[in-house]
């Protein structure tokens, strides 16, 4: 596949309350000097975009030395906290700014989705702004009229296809925009976090037709969000800006493991608390996650049972209940499970007791980066403790071959249930 889309050593600079270096003779050397090919000497004052830390100079680097490559009909996910360069990236390769240094290659027409109403005049009409893009973009007027149908029917705009687009809410300009971006055949198609505007039943419909756009149309897509669920089932392959330079550039499963600060190491992963809650008449001491065995490194294979502990010391619980709830997320932060005491007619926590265990069976959990969210409840209505991301634990396959192939259905549960052959 040819490369669409080619970032070299692309550095951004912004200055910080004013435009331009603010002298004549400044903004003169620096014109002169990139005439003839040198570097701008006023470059040198900035500082890398860390928000978290203040600065005495006025310059700041939006991006530094960032370099990669999109190929026709890669889906290129785009990662990181907000100010780590993501919007700056898109507009750089949007052409809507330039690089301060660097490079930026792109073969074939873009449609960009940057912020709520992109490209559309307010005066103009839904109908007139999808003619009005489509030109922007090169198309013919012909061409636009074959696709307006199936643009106002997936936008679902079409009682206002005729009223100004200024009167339209974000959720109306969002549905619009994206429809003529994705339906006027662009060869790039880049989507910023502007999706979220969107409700539900949009997003997901969304989703689903830049999927159609780089599996049959051979487009490339590159898409922004901070819900790390829509971007592991849209892309593939992602990379992670931090502090607007490129930390890492892999597969998705691993730019999000890095974007979570998690590892695939055993050891690293935070499988043990202490000191958890504390009162006059109870105290919850450790909870911890476990194998069915003890095995080196406590490596968690889907072969083994996964016990999550807790210790507790009671005073008295007469009159008084306490209940566990623990709720389980996969590596993307989703909560797709939640067990609880509180549905027992008696609860396990007694006076009697120090330990309570819950067992989750073999071939239940599949390979995947799990936490786990920890609430503490009184007489089931009080609140006491509320944790999330107490725990976290990973669960790998065994490196079991089955019948020659090796693969991963991307879903956090993978019980292994019975089948039964029944004669008929």
């Amino acid at each position: 596949m040819s490369v669409v889309i080619k970032v070299q050593n692309v550095s951004k600079q912004y200055r910080l309350g004013l435009v331009g270096t603010g002298t004549m003779r400044d903004d003169l050397e620096g014109w002169w000097y990139r005439m003839r090919g040198k570097e701008d000497p006023t470059l040198k004052l900035g500082e890398t975009n860390d928000r978290t830390s203040s600065s005495d100079s006025n310059y700041v680097w939006a991006l530094q030395d960032v370099n990669f490559e999109v190929k026709q009909g890669e889906v290129l996910g785009i990662i990181g906290k907000n100010g780590a360069g993501k919007s700056t990236l898109l507009k750089l390769l949007s052409r809507v700014t330039a690089p301060t240094i660097g490079n930026i290659k792109v073969k074939g027409r873009i449609a960009s989705l940057l912020e709520v109403g992109t490209g559309f005049h307010p005066e103009l009409t839904g109908k007139e702004n999808i003619f009005l893009n489509g030109a922007i973009m090169g198309m013919k007027k012909n061409e636009i009229s074959r696709k307006l149908e199936e643009i106002v029917d997936f936008a679902g705009v079409e009682r206002y296809l005729e009223t100004p687009v200024k009167r339209y809410s974000s959720g109306m300009y969002v549905r619009l925009a994206f429809a003529v971006a994705a339906h006027l055949e662009p060869e790039i198609l880049i989507v910023d976090e502007v999706l979220a505007v969107g409700d539900a039943d949009f997003q997901k419909k969304a989703l689903g037709k830049m999927k159609e756009v780089s599996s049959g149309g051979g487009r490339s897509v590159l898409f922004v969000s901070h819900n790390m669920a829509s971007v592991k089932s849209l892309c593939p392959k992602s990379l992670l800006l931090e502090n607007g330079k490129l930390k890492y550039l892999g597969t998705t499963d691993e730019v999000i493991l890095q974007y979570q600060g998690k590892t695939a190491n055993q050891e690293s992963l935070h499988r043990i608390a202490t000191n958890c809650f504390h009162s006059e008449d109870f105290e919850v001491s450790t909870i911890q996650v476990s194998p069915s065995e003890n095995k080196s490194g406590n490596v968690i294979s889907m072969n083994d049972k996964v016990y999550i502990s807790v210790d507790y010391k009671s005073r008295s619980l007469k009159d008084v209940r306490y209940d566990v709830t623990l709720g389980f997320r996969n590596g993307s932060g989703e909560l797709f499970m939640a067990c609880t005491t509180l549905e027992e007619e008696h609860s396990p926590l007694t006076s009697t007791g120090n330990r309570v265990t819950l067992e989750i069976p073999d071939n239940f959990l599949n390979e995947e980066n799990f936490s786990v969210d920890f609430l503490l409840m009184k007489n089931r209505k009080e609140l006491l403790l509320s944790e999330a991301n107490l725990l976290q634990f990973s669960v790998i396959t065994g490196h079991r071959k089955l019948g020659g192939w090796i693969g991963k259905i991307p879903v956090p549960v993978k019980p292994k249930f019975l089948w039964t052959n029944h004669l008929t």
